[in-house]
């Protein structure tokens, strides 16, 4: 919101300082972070530091801390000075006087509010304002409730400012009533003072120190005193019904027994150290036991048996793998589910490509991994009603969610649909990814990856209501063969995975589709493309594409005999001749009909101004298709003649071939994938990713692979990565209608 004592600052800031301070803000009325850096610079500047940071770090704080220990009226060295710390205070909300370098008596008043809303006015009383007071002005903390905050989170986090804020490396903590990372971190930090932990020792962070020193001072009903204080704190902090207090009674007791049950924790009502531990920390008492773990590892005989030595009863594995080389054994293997079933074990499966940033997120991603997931559950045997957890495995902040996540999980929730609800939905992500896939109705359980404390989404986040496993520390369980390494997970018991499996599907040789089946591929081809923006008509004016959604599937379904025959002869799955072909058709437009016609008049009449394009159904170029050629040939995948592409001659008689012969056309798209392994421009795969054997190509080509194919086919096309993107889920549904025939 605009506010005139804001813009006022910076336009102070930007006059007085900019051609100082290299650089200037924009004079919006908002008191953003350019703002608040720009007044750090400012303040930097006044105080004599050369080396010029956003940060108000040590070399700031100390430098103020030995030439102005407290500044009031009478020590603010200079007017432009006491403007840098007015312009602090019309940033956080207060009336810091008329930006006139004084000192004065509504300053003073200012600074009193803000002593009183931080917490501090018993510890630091009077109106001068401290170092770390001037640090605290110049961050966009707020002091004051927020609209959503609560009275018993701000009296914590004003009791921690009170009560820590003179020690050496605690700084104000907002007091907001809302819970962050930093106030967690503000709660650590006391804890570590209070178990005797000296200045420069004491960090923060729930380690080995903290965790050995909690141990000892466990609170239970009837004790008072500061432990008391901290964990009623704790509490709170953990969005649970208790207050602040020094007192044990026997509501605490309550409350605590109620979080104890919901974190799967003994119900005693005590603040034992596994309770306390889970109020500090995501991943809580990492000594607890486990009854659920997630692995890489293939679960053997001997590895079953240590597995359950150890406990554990369900266990995560993974669908897919995104590498061909690194972590073989990451998915499940041939024979493991038979393994886990006759183990006595239970299994959940996972899904996850690479998911580590948000531009591994959006609608269409989400659509493909949905089609993925529910291909290869299928394939491994999983029954109907599974719960596959689709990973987010990055610390996603709160946009990155709105934008990314939860267009992915919608493009999952519509292709299971599609699919017909063959499987659950379950998320693993951090606390807030989980909690907000589920409340958007994308999700019916989570999976948490707790053992990530540092994630943004996890600290100051309670664990989601749906919480089906709770990811907490890494192990290594048996010796010799029986050796692997988890991750534990606390198990809720909301999902319990499968312990009995379907036949697996092997991966077989394509066989012709099933007419019956070709109806609902063109309607599962319909709804993805339309939810795309491609309507089955075509499109209208500029945008108008010259098949429909009924015409390319009907020119492929044609052609699916030699396809078959295609798919045998190279061990290439259906699928990808389908997914060149149809996106091919659905993409032809006017503009390149248009060119077409050029192409045919140079070579007929020399007055086409175009020697070559890329034509037929396939989409392809003569120039391409006779290099593909003449690559298979060299291969001995196919016979002829070799030819030269810089002959307009042979150049022609291939063209009218790719624009004429729809089977011509189809034989090039698998020959073109055939070069696509090996020597078409556009770079190799990286050492051992290769996606052929010395003569053909395989049938369990993992996505990452799949995807490489399909842009390799169209290398030509600048808008090639979104193209390839967006075919990535066409490849799936004709994957799913050719894995239903082949395995009937």
């Amino acid at each position: 919101m605009r506010d005139a004592m804001v813009l006022k600052a910076q336009r102070f800031v930007n006059s007085v300082y900019g051609s100082r301070i290299g650089t200037t803000v924009q004079e919006s009325g908002e008191a953003d972070w350019a703002t608040m850096y720009a007044l750090t610079r400012a303040l930097q500047y006044e105080l004599g530091i050369t080396a010029l940071s956003d940060s108000f770090g040590p070399t700031t704080l100390g430098t103020l801390t030995a030439k102005y220990p407290e500044l009031d009226a009478d020590t603010v060295p200079s007017p432009d000075f006491c403007r840098i710390l007015q312009s602090g205070l019309y940033c956080k909300g207060y009336d810091g006087g008329d930006l006139d370098g004084t000192y004065g008596t509504r300053v003073r008043a200012a600074v009193t509010r803000l002593k009183t809303d931080m917490g501090v006015e018993q510890v630091l009383p009077g109106t001068g304002l401290t170092p770390k007071l001037v640090k605290a002005l110049l961050t966009r903390d707020a002091y004051v409730p927020a609209a959503s905050g609560t009275g018993q989170v701000r009296a914590v986090q004003q009791w921690l400012n009170g009560r820590y804020l003179s020690r050496q490396d605690f700084y104000a903590t907002a007091c907001d009533g809302l819970v962050s990372r930093d106030t967690v971190k503000a709660l650590l930090f006391g804890v570590q003072y209070e178990l005797g932990m000296a200045d420069g020792t004491a960090n923060g962070t729930f380690g080995p120190g903290t965790q050995s020193g909690l141990k000892s001072h466990p609170v239970k009903q009837g004790d008072k005193g500061v432990f008391v204080q901290l964990f009623s704190a704790g509490m709170v902090l953990g969005r649970r019904p208790a207050a602040l207090t020094d007192a044990f009674d026997s509501s605490l007791a309550a409350a605590v027994r109620a979080f104890q049950t919901f974190v799967a924790l003994p119900a005693t009502g005590e603040g034992d150290f596994a309770t306390f531990a889970s109020l500090l920390a995501s991943f809580g008492d990492q000594s607890r036991p486990a009854k659920a773990c997630d692995t890489i590892a293939k679960v053997t005989p001997a590895r079953a048996a240590s597995l359950k030595a150890a406990g554990i009863a369900y266990v995560g594995r993974y669908l897919t793998n995104p590498s061909a080389t690194s972590l073989p054994e990451k998915a499940i293997q041939p024979g493991e589910l038979a393994i886990i079933a006759q183990q006595g074990l239970r299994c959940f499966p996972i899904y996850q490509t690479v998911n580590n940033d948000a531009s591994d997120f959006d609608y269409v991603a989400g659509r493909t991994a949905g089609y993925a997931a529910v291909n290869a559950a299928r394939d491994h045997g999983f029954r109907r009603g599974a719960r596959i957890f689709f990973a987010v495995d990055f610390d996603a902040i709160d946009a990155e969610i709105t934008t990314n996540v939860l267009p992915h999980f919608k493009g999952i929730k519509e292709a299971m649909a599609d699919s017909g609800h063959p499987y659950e939905i379950g998320v693993y992500g951090s606390r807030e990814v989980c909690a907000r896939v589920g409340a958007a109705g994308y999700s019916t359980a989570s999976f948490v990856a707790d053992l990530s404390a540092g994630f943004e989404g996890n600290a100051g986040h309670p664990l989601p209501r749906d919480w089906a496993y709770d990811q907490f520390a890494i192990r290594t369980l048996g010796s010799g063969d029986g050796q692997l390494d988890i991750d534990a997970d606390i198990a809720s018991g909301r999902d319990t995975g499968q312990g009995a499996f379907d036949r697996p599907r092997p991966a077989v040789p394509d066989v012709a589709l099933d007419a019956r089946q070709v109806p609902a591929l063109r309607a599962d081809l319909s709804r993805y493309m339309q939810s795309i923006g491609r309507p089955d008509a075509g499109g209208i004016g500029s945008d108008a594409r010259l098949y429909t959604n009924a015409q390319a599937v009907a020119a492929i379904q044609d052609q699916d005999g030699l396809i078959t025959e295609l798919s045998t002869t190279y061990t290439m799955r259906k699928a990808l001749i389908q997914t060149a072909v149809y996106w091919a058709m659905r993409d032809h437009d006017l503009a390149g009909q248009s060119t077409d016609r050029q192409v045919a008049d140079h070579h007929l009449t020399g007055s086409g101004s175009v020697r070559d394009s890329h034509t037929g159904i396939g989409e392809i170029s003569a120039s391409d298709a006779i290099q593909a050629w003449n690559h298979c040939i060299g291969w001995g995948f196919a016979t002829g003649e070799h030819r030269d592409p810089a002959k307009d001659a042979d150049l022609w008689a291939v063209w009218q071939q790719l624009n004429k012969d729809n089977a011509f056309s189809v034989r090039t798209a698998a020959l073109i994938h055939l070069w696509g392994t090996r020597g078409r421009p556009g770079g190799q795969l990286p050492p051992g990713d290769r996606v052929t054997t010395p003569r053909s190509m395989r049938l369990d080509l993992a996505e990452f692979e799949i995807t490489e194919l399909l842009r390799r086919y169209r290398a030509w096309d600048p808008d090639v990565e979104s193209r390839t993107h967006q075919s990535m889920a066409v490849y799936q549904i004709f994957e799913k209608y050719n894995s239903i025939v082949r395995n009937a």
